[in-house]
């Protein structure tokens, strides 16, 4: 029996990731296999009651894919994804021991951070992203299928950047496709705004994504290694070996540039100022506006990470030697202390504490209080309370879907959506009454079928308008 195989690619240059897409026909079998290129992908076999239908089946596919922008391509010759790990060379610092409220051990080196109103988040180069309380108590854990590169808020929204080139929605109970980046893109960091995606690289190229996955715009650097990119309202701020540049996030020109002592390699912002973390041990602190300095920092060895309190009265920043360091605003260091947990490749300030995530895959909660900063650096520790994360089995990210029929889906608020084509693109609309249809739906994009209803719990208008974002369980509608 001669086997026909289909070989296709979605191969877009800007913006999307690149995929592929097999079709392999045997008689009454048709085994469909996809995925992302350079990796094996996942199949399915079906069986048809005659060859005549087999191949009808296997033509239909070809051509819902080739609509959808697919070609036929050479298997091999585009390869799977560069990944850039951030190459740490630390040892034990000599400072005292930070005082330290409790540690949870992630289980692999960790990147991601962010600590909101009832939940710390983090994730690790595994690909584990795990909740905790405050205080401490582990309370849900996502499965993603590569490391974790970092996790960012943008309002409502909890996303996670990955090594394979999605972000991941956290909002529901599965883990949902939000965005897939281009495929020769080494990414090096995240940034997302009322639903745009700003994407950081290894060769210093700034790239930004709309709600709808689509290529805005694109600069490059003067320098490489783009550790830094944060977005605002007005703006996107890149850091990169070189220095720091503001963009306008709309029209991606260029506002200010301001060189910096060393390559940046870390960065974070409030409402009028970005913070940049170097190479040579530096912290600057430069105005929104203008990229004017406010102020400067020095660290004794390399900066991997930096955070403010909201206020701007206190920065703080973590080094390459497992050290952790606080100034006042104008650049007195207030003190200088050891995390006892490796290096801190990221950090985040909330109400008096200080939350770290480090070479060693630990997420702590240090006690950045004047009172027990002054009597550990006297030798006096609070009791570390090591927080165990048994028993907690990942949900994994997927493309499953709950059913529920039409007469009985609606139970309270929920919006129906739909799925409809639109040329090689799958968009979806609101078919609720009290919504603008015309509008489109930021909707994950790993479970859009055209035609597709669905429920979503809650269908928000974005900060600038023009388009909704869906937040929270999704159901399709039979």
């Amino acid at each position: 029996m001669e086997e026909q195989v289909t070989y296709l690619e979605l191969s877009e240059d800007e913006g999307s990731a690149h995929k592929f897409y097999e079709v392999r026909l045997a008689g009454q079998v048709v085994t469909v296999r996809y995925g992302r290129i350079g990796e094996p992908g996942q199949s399915k076999a079906t069986t048809y009651p005659g060859p005549e239908k087999a191949a009808s089946a296997a033509a239909k596919k070809i051509g819902e894919k080739v609509r959808k922008g697919y070609a036929p391509a050479v298997r091999g010759v585009r390869q799977r994804r560069e990944v850039t790990r951030r190459q740490i060379v630390s040892s034990r610092s000599t400072a005292r021991q930070a005082p330290l409220l409790w540690r949870f051990r992630s289980g692999s080196p960790a990147f991601g951070i962010f600590v909101g109103e009832e939940h710390a988040w983090v994730g690790n180069e595994r690909g584990d992203v795990y909740t905790l309380t405050h205080d401490g108590e582990v309370t849900a854990r996502y499965g993603l299928p590569d490391g974790v590169k970092c996790i960012v808020a943008d309002d409502w929204w909890i996303y996670a950047g990955c090594d394979d080139g999605k972000v991941y929605d956290l909002g529901g109970k599965i883990p949902r496709v939000a965005y897939e980046i281009a495929q020769d893109v080494d990414i090096f960091w995240l940034d997302i705004h009322d639903g745009v995606l700003g994407v950081a690289d290894e060769r210093g190229g700034l790239t930004t994504v709309d709600h709808e996955d689509e290529f805005q715009w694109r600069r490059q650097a003067d320098g490489r290694s783009g550790w830094m990119v944060r977005c605002d309202a007005d703006g996107v701020y890149h850091g990169h070996s070189r220095g720091v540049a503001r963009y306008d996030n709309r029209s991606g020109d260029q506002r200010w540039y301001t060189p910096t002592r060393g390559g940046v390699l870390f960065g974070w912002q409030e409402a009028d100022e970005v913070f940049a973390g170097t190479g040579q041990g530096w912290v600057h602190r430069l105005r929104k506006s203008d990229g004017a300095e406010v102020a400067a920092y020095r660290c004794d060895a390399g900066v991997f990470s930096c955070a403010a309190s909201p206020d701007g009265e206190y920065v703080f920043a973590g080094d390459n030697h497992s050290s952790v360091y606080c100034f006042a605003a104008d650049g007195t260091r207030l003190w200088k202390l050891a995390t006892g947990c490796g290096s801190a490749y990221s950090m985040q300030y909330r109400e008096g504490r200080l939350y770290l995530v480090t070479t060693d895959g630990s997420l702590a909660c240090l006690d950045a209080g004047e009172q027990a900063v002054r009597a550990a650096e006297d030798g006096t520790l609070p009791k570390t309370a090591e927080v165990k994360g048994a028993g907690w089995e990942p949900v994994r990210a997927g493309a499953g879907l709950e059913t529920v029929a039409v007469a009985t889906a609606r139970t309270g608020g929920e919006v129906e959506v739909e799925c409809v084509q639109d040329g090689t693109r799958l968009r979806v609309r609101v078919l609720s009454q009290g919504y603008d249809p015309s509008w489109r739906v930021q909707f994950p994009k790993d479970i859009r079928i055209p035609g597709a209803r669905y429920l979503v719990a809650e269908v928000r208008e974005s900060a600038s308008g023009g388009f909704y974002r869906a937040r929270g369980e999704i159901k399709r509608l039979l």
